[in-house]
Parts: C-alpha cells; sequence; structure tokens
C-alpha cells in the first residue's frame, strides 16, 4: 500500500516535509480513500494525520559551556582570538591605569605626605603617562624620599 503521494498532499497542506508527516497505522484506511485537499484537511483535524515536531540540536553543551564562561573560566591564552586591544580597548586600559595614579596622589595628599607643588608635578607626570602603573608610582616616590620604604615583615 503507497501512501506517499497522500504524504506529500498531508506535507503540502501542513506546509512541512513530508518527512515530518506522520500517518496514524490504525488509520490507514482512511487515509487511502482520502482523495482531495479537503479530505487530507478532515484527516488532520480528526488527527489521523500529524505533524511531527522538528528536530533540533541539544543545547545542553552551549548551556553548560556558558556556565564555565560566567564563572570565569575557558578564558586562557588558546581561547583567545584577536589582538590584546580586541578584547580591551587601549583608551580604557588608559583611563584605568590613570584614574587608578591619580586616586594614589590625591590619597596621599589627603593624608598630608604630599604639598601642592608636589602634587602637581606629580599630577602631569601621570597626564603625560610617565608611569607605567600604581607600583612605578611608588618606586619613584620612595627614590624621592616622599614615601617610606615598607619594612620586611621578618625584621
Amino acid at each position: 500500500m503507497n501512501l506517499r503521494t497522500k504524504k506529500e498532499l498531508a506535507a503540502h497542506t501542513l506546509k512541512v516535509s513530508p518527512k515530518r508527516v506522520f500517518l496514524n497505522p490504525e488509520r490507514l484506511d482512511e487515509i487511502k480513500d482520502a482523495l482531495t485537499r479537503a479530505d487530507i484537511k478532515a484527516l488532520v483535524k480528526d488527527k489521523a494525520i500529524i505533524k511531527k515536531q522538528k528536530k533540533s540540536k541539544s543545547s545542553g553543551r552551549t548551556k553548560k559551556l556558558k556556565q564555565q564562561k560566567s564563572k570565569g573560566k575557558r578564558k586562557g591564552q588558546g581561547s583567545r582570538r584577536g589582538r590584546k586591544t580586541a578584547r580591551s580597548k587601549k583608551k580604557e586600559v588608559w583611563m584605568n591605569k590613570v584614574r587608578l595614579q591619580r586616586d594614589y596622589i590625591r590619597q596621599l595628599k589627603e593624608k598630608e605626605l604630599l604639598d601642592n607643588k608636589q602634587f602637581r608635578t606629580l599630577y602631569l607626570k601621570i597626564k603625560s603617562g610617565f608611569f607605567r602603573s600604581k607600583a612605578h608610582l611608588k618606586i619613584y616616590l620612595q627614590d624621592l624620599g616622599i614615601l617610606k620604604r615598607e619594612s620586611k615583615k621578618t625584621e
């Protein structure tokens, strides 16, 4: 019993692929007797012909990956694509560095370790990019004698 044409008719009315059309094996006689599209529509209504659910990819692996990334994992050297500036812009790195250094000298001024003149010169040096980091700024201040070197904890 060949029901290929019926299946194709049903697929056309359901607007899906013939692969997604399921013919109920208990009601094959009714399906065989159907001749017109109206008959097929009636059988779809009676659920003798059913549209199968579309098969899709499982998202389990994706969810697991996303969970790992939310923990901050999978960000090593091998997972990175593009340049360093693709992940963090040069300007943002610069802004963060300068803000950190400016906050630091502001704190020193509030503690009265710096006078206005020293503060101003340091501020301008920070602005011109003289210091690589806050640590570099600290070393510079220690060399000037403004900050005392931190004593070793073993003593």
